[in-house]
């Protein structure tokens, strides 16, 4: 990579941090933990893809959590 696109890289990414950050807001990350270190275990065992065992725990753990909560106020 040349310096002149490493450069162009560099003010394109330090432009867009600003507009990131005022699109964050808070997560509800219930069961995340638990479900990604469940998952990367697995995933590690299953052919070294902690990673990818890791993403799926979490979004199984939270998909289980936000359900049970949909239920308790209903």
């Amino acid at each position: 990579m040349s310096a002149r696109k490493s450069l162009r890289l560099a003010a394109a990414v330090t432009a867009l941090i600003p507009l990131a950050a005022l699109g964050t807001g808070t997560a509800e990350a219930k069961g995340c933990l638990r479900g990604a270190a469940a998952g990367a275990v697995a995933g590690h065992v299953a052919h070294h893809h902690a990673v990818l065992g890791a993403m799926a725990g979490c979004a199984v753990a939270h998909h289980h959590y936000a359900k049970k909560a949909r239920a308790a106020h209903t």
